[in-house]
């Protein structure tokens, strides 16, 4: 019976680890500059030179009469973040058309763990503020893990973890952005303008339409996109919504004689601009909070900020841990044999690093005022703190990581396709097989 069980973070097909190698080697590249623009924003904010910062965060340009006369970080949180959901767009179409939620039985997993990982920490977050008197308002905080700030952490680290490991991370932040897509288009819209959400919809539809015509040509797709996320802002729903719209809306599957599809072609293009640029630049101008013994102490005793550090370290740890092993309890799924439940409960602490998108909706729910600096305080708290947990529980077990990375991508005979491929039974594809899917892909 059990030998019929599907393995859970076991070796993945060949098409899918390329795909997750390409996209987490940006990721990761990304990662190290967010890192890099998080720890200035925090140098720069605190620094004799703190109200140039501010100055600059909240300096205004734009196009007044289209109501875009926007402050800098204005423009990066509606703006910049716009293509950096744009790329979460993107993948999660590559995820339901090719990738592990393509069939409900790998998307079970991963969907129960990452459903559980954003329902505890709201969950925790409201009992921490209504026993403390607070303000429910943040409550979707502490939701959202970011896989970029993730994966730097494990590059600091030099933590080899298994593909199947960052898989599951990414796939873990792909639902959670999803989630984070909803909450932030039904919670947090402000007044609607009818006619400009027409507009931004009749421009979806045109964008669609494009796409099934399979007209190609960025002359097209750059100035409609621009004018779709101009309407969506106008329309009072939060502008990144157009950036994730557009992103299931491109084409994830190829045409014959196409080498990359349209959805492939543009991640390719904007998946560097988005990690390097535009979410480094969100956090150059989100971060910047100013830490003093009295704004710390708030993390720790003021109800908003605590319930979003119990949220995140507790909550994701405990929701996602105890939701992938009910789930793989309770399916056909087993724990590849090479790992252990340690490995899970390391990957469930290392995504309580909530940065991006959970600054955003921090700044949605507490627009201005001491409480949402409190509450940009308490996600990069958090955020430490379980980077710190993570890493000590991963680098216990890096030995045993490092053999699994180095059998995977072995290729003695250097024909591209990691050996283990060719040779590993537990594949369930030989040679030919393995070819034939590095091709399709």
């Amino acid at each position: 019976m059990a030998g019929s069980r599907s393995p859970f973070l076991g070796l993945l097909p060949l098409p899918e680890r390329q795909a997750i190698t390409r996209a987490l080697r940006t990721e990761t590249a990304g990662g190290l500059v967010l890192l890099g623009a998080a720890v200035l924003a925090l140098i720069w904010a605190n620094s004799p030179w703190s109200a140039a910062y501010a100055s600059v965060r909240d300096f205004h340009f734009g196009i007044p009469a289209l109501g875009l006369d926007l402050s800098v970080g204005h423009w990066t949180a509606d703006g910049l973040l716009a293509v950096f959901f744009l790329v979460a767009g993107i993948e999660l179409k590559r995820e339901l058309v090719v990738g592990e939620l393509r069939t409900p039985a790998t998307a079970a997993l991963p969907v129960i763990a990452a459903l559980c990982g954003m329902a505890v920490p709201a969950a925790l977050y409201l009992a921490t503020v209504t026993a403390g008197g607070g303000s429910s308002a943040g409550w979707a905080v502490p939701m959202a893990t970011d896989i970029a700030f993730a994966l730097a952490v494990l590059a600091v680290l030099s933590t080899h973890l298994p593909a199947a490991l960052r898989a599951f991370l990414l796939t873990l932040a792909v639902v959670d952005d999803l989630g984070a897509i909803l909450i932030i288009a039904v919670f947090f819209t402000s007044d609607l303008n009818l006619w400009a959400l027409s507009g931004a919809f009749a421009g979806l539809g045109l964008f669609y339409l494009l796409q099934r015509l399979r007209v190609r040509g960025w002359w097209w797709y750059v100035p409609l996109g621009v004018a779709i996320w101009a309407l969506m802002y106008n329309g009072g729903v939060h502008a990144t919504v157009a950036g994730v719209a557009m992103g299931l809306i491109l084409r994830t599957t190829r045409d014959a004689g196409e080498k990359l599809s349209p959805a492939s072609r543009v991640a390719h293009l904007v998946h560097p601009i988005s990690a390097s640029i535009a979410v480094p630049l969100f956090a150059l101008f989100a971060a910047g909070v100013s830490i003093t013994g009295p704004a710390l102490s708030a993390v720790f005793t003021s109800p908003e900020p605590l319930g979003v550090v119990i949220g995140l370290v507790a909550g994701k740890t405990l929701a996602i841990f105890a939701g992938t092993y009910l789930a793989a309890r309770f399916t056909r799924a087993q724990l590849n044999p090479d790992l252990a439940w340690a490995d899970v409960l390391g990957l469930s602490v290392l995504a309580g690093i909530g940065f991006t998108v959970a600054l955003l909706i921090g700044e949605l729910a507490f627009p201005g005022g001491q409480t949402g600096e409190h509450v940009k305080a308490a996600v990069l708290v958090a955020s430490l703190v379980a980077a710190v947990l993570a890493a000590i529980l991963l680098r216990r077990r890096n030995t045993v990581y490092r053999g699994m990375y180095e059998a995977e991508n072995v290729d003695a005979d250097n024909d591209g396709i990691p050996d283990i491929y060719q040779h590993d039974t537990r594949t369930g594809t030989g040679d030919a097989a393995a070819r034939a899917d590095g091709q399709r892909t």
